[in-house]
């Protein structure tokens, strides 16, 4: 049998915690420990996904077998990794230089913290290539092209002079991806390349990654929360809880013949089950019309209007009380400009008709009578939450702007809303910092509705959450629309979601609707070719 090119033997690591015991202390410190007795295998031309929840131990496994973990802080406090008979934990920090980037490639989860904002997308791959490989500049940037254009980067030779914002999410991960394998490394470590992006990216990214990998040769360690990369992509599976290895087999094994009780919970965690029963009958709370948010482009010493971005053209749509609306598409089709231009947040012209009111012309002061029955709960929550807010301060802010309450009725109200959502009223007086994703994202679910709104636009509220969080916010937020007759308009890219939650769908490309209709019935029998794919790569 083939000798594994990538050993982990009873790997266990921990993080040492400053008190103020330890520093009183001297020689003493204090030590969690995060993963416990990790034992891993990889072969040449493999792929071993690592799976699990946030906090599991996948990305801090992952760190260590190139010791990025902080130095200062980390702990190796057993076990020993092994690479191609290279022991990764004792050699010097010179070698290890030759190894990362070289023969070991890593994709980054977030592609904006991992590039240089300062260095154009050229300057940062010819780097690579200069300090692992001694190339010339010409010769750097000729084949710094090759590999973006490899990696699917439309206008490679203009993109190299572009800074890192100036790039969308698909392409700044295209960019990390020709940047980790640019080296044609033996093995490459992704972790969660693809989370957030969208499921024709997604698609591309995973395709690329396979192509890649049969031209190289080379294995790879995928580390994911979502299942339906793993089903698609990996060769093994090895599933992680609180940082302990539960399971580990191959991937028909994993999935068809589950072992352990957490394996098994995490597969039964995709969304499934239908929206919420509603009254077909009900009244039209929002009817949009030929909608449209064109952005003016101006230039010239005068500053005239050269020419515009359209966002979003003629888009029309119908909300009924107590039922959900499902925005689908790719990034940039104009999904969440949509959303917040009927909120009146974004200057817009054509139809927008509230509760048979017309809001199309309101302007700030016109709009304020109707924005405590229009509320947000935003993609990230920790970004949405102000860090420096406690929880009640949080929640109860929007009853200080609307209504003039008493201080214990405000506290009242707080609680209530907490008990909604299922987080535990006596947390109220924490920061947002000391809670879990899921739980913060209860939060500004509990936000929203202590005010108890008619409609919530939801932003892809659940994407950056693992499986079981997010199936336990969308049982909430059904539950939720079940008990108050609540309409929401559901922003997002993962269709499995929206089959879930949504009675009707419309999809977007371009600022433009392609189709629209009852969900199930656009999901079984779609009829345009856009939505035909979108159906298809997202396998619901």
């Amino acid at each position: 049998m083939t000798q594994p090119i990538l050993t982990l033997d009873k790997l266990s690591i921990g993080f040492q915690r400053t008190n103020a015991l330890a520093l009183t202390r001297k020689g003493q410190e204090t030590v969690e420990q995060v993963t416990h007795d990790v034992s891993l295998q990889l072969y040449r031309g493999e792929t071993l996904a690592l799976v699990g929840e946030s906090g599991s131990g996948k990305s801090v496994t992952a760190n260590a077998i190139l010791r990025l973990l902080p130095q200062r802080s980390a702990r190796y406090l057993s076990g020993s990794v092994h690479y191609d008979g290279i022991d990764m934990l004792q050699c010097s920090e010179r070698d290890m230089r030759h190894v990362r980037g070289n023969r070991i490639g890593m994709i980054f989860q977030e592609p904006m913290m991992s590039l240089n904002p300062l260095h154009k997308i050229g300057r940062q791959l010819c780097e690579v290539l200069a300090l692992h490989r001694g190339m010339r500049q010409a010769a750097a940037e000729k084949r710094a092209v090759e590999w973006l254009k490899k990696v699917g980067l439309r206008d490679a030779e203009k993109r190299m002079q572009a800074y890192p914002h100036e790039l969308s999410g698909g392409e700044r991960q295209r960019v990390m991806i020709a940047m980790a394998l640019i080296n044609e490394p033996e093995l490459l470590i992704a972790d969660e390349p693809t989370t957030a992006l969208d499921v024709s990216v997604q698609a591309q990214i995973l395709d690329l990654l396979k192509q890649l990998q049969q031209e190289i040769g080379m294995a790879m360690l995928f580390i994911t929360h979502d299942l339906s990369i793993v089903k698609k992509l990996a060769d093994r599976v090895a599933v992680m809880q609180l940082g302990r290895l539960v399971e580990t087999g191959t991937r028909d094994d994993v999935f068809h013949r589950p072992q352990d009780p957490y394996t098994q919970q995490l597969i039964a965690s995709d969304p499934s089950g239908r929206p919420v029963e509603a009254n077909g009958q009900a009244p039209t709370l929002f009817d949009v019309s030929q909608l449209k948010v064109w952005f003016p482009i101006k230039g010239g010493i005068l500053k005239r209007v050269k020419d515009h971005i359209k966002a979003v053209t003629d888009v029309s749509f119908q909300l009924q009380k107590g039922h959900s609306v499902g925005l689908v598409g790719e990034s940039g089709s104009g999904k969440s400009t949509t959303g917040m231009a009927i909120l009146r947040l974004l200057e817009s012209e054509g139809g927008i008709r509230y509760n048979g009111n017309d809001i199309a012309k309101l302007d700030r002061k016109g709009m304020l009578p109707y924005r405590s029955q229009l509320q947000v709960v935003f993609q990230d929550p920790f970004s949405a939450l102000n860090p420096r807010m406690s929880v009640a301060q949080i929640i109860g802010e929007g009853l200080t702007v609307h209504h003039t309450l008493t201080d214990e009725e405000t506290d009242q109200r707080i609680c209530e809303a907490m008990r909604e959502v299922e987080l535990d009223p006596q947390t109220r007086h924490r920061y947002p910092n000391e809670f879990s994703g899921g739980q913060r994202q209860r939060i500004a679910i509990a936000r929203a509705l202590v005010l108890k709104p008619a409609f919530i636009l939801l932003d892809e509220p659940t994407s950056s959450l693992d499986r079981t969080v997010q199936r336990q916010v969308l049982e909430l937020l059904k539950n939720l629309q079940a008990k108050y007759q609540l309409s929401y308009l559901f922003i997002s890219h993962d269709l499995s979601v929206v089959k879930s939650l949504c009675h009707y769908t419309v999809v977007l490309k371009n600022g433009r609707i392609v189709e629209q209709g009852d969900t199930e019935r656009l999901f079984t029998q779609p009829q345009e070719e856009y939505t035909k794919q979108l159906v298809s790569l997202s396998s619901v």
